[in-house]
């Protein structure tokens, strides 16, 4: 019978050989080394953290989903387990189930701009472009200089028939990210500003995802 010290150390080099493996980009290897890590160990956060991730970057967003699910119930009050849930639930168009999670991710850390953007995200794929904005407008004044927030704002407004509002963002975001702000410009509003050349080269902010 394996000594608890000694059953450790097994652990410690299970998780070693599985981050190697990761690193190699042996993903399947890992997934199951991280499998034989949960038998022994079943609420270890770590590996099932890892697990999760392994299992979204193979495409098995159900397993990840299941996975988080009991990271969740084992660390309730962690705003990150919760993120990286609604992250998933939003990567397999489980928008509703997405919301609750950002949602309680936010309850545990409100200054998580990620969240707020996730969030903003799934209510506009669920046209609730009023709380839509509401959200997004939380992320820009979190992460003021970063385009993500902005280009989805000017988004949700022009939805709600808001063209004076999205023209504000446009604004706005042509002080920092010009390229950005000539595309949205073109996306949202289908116009051409004066201050956009014409050879100017095309950024492509595809911005979909909650984590940023």
């Amino acid at each position: 019978m394996m000594s608890i010290a000694a059953g450790v150390l097994n652990h410690f080099f299970l998780r070693l050989q599985a981050m190697a493996l990761l690193a190699c980009g042996r993903n399947s290897a890992a997934l199951a080394i991280f499998d034989r890590m949960l038998e022994s160990r079943p609420d270890d956060g770590h590996a099932l953290a890892s697990r999760a991730h392994v299992c979204a970057q193979l495409g098995s967003f159900e397993a990840a989903i299941e996975t988080l699910r009991k990271l969740v119930a084992l660390q309730p009050n962690d705003a990150v387990a919760w993120f990286n849930l609604a992250y998933v639930l939003q990567q397999a168009d489980q928008d509703t189930e997405a919301e609750h999670a950002f949602r309680c991710a936010l309850s545990f850390n409100e200054r998580m701009d990620r969240a707020w953007y996730g969030l903003g995200i799934s209510l506009m794929r669920k046209q609730k472009f009023d709380d839509a904005v509401a959200a997004l407008r939380k992320t820009t004044a979190l992460q003021p200089m970063s385009p993500h927030g902005w280009f989805r704002l000017a988004e949700a407004h022009t939805a709600l028939g808001q063209a004076d509002e999205a023209a504000k963002v446009l604004a706005h975001l042509k002080q920092f990210e010009p390229r950005v702000a000539a595309q949205l410009a073109h996306r949202v509003l289908a116009v051409q500003p004066e201050w956009v050349r014409a050879d100017a080269p095309k950024v492509e902010p595809v911005l979909t995802h909650a984590a940023h």
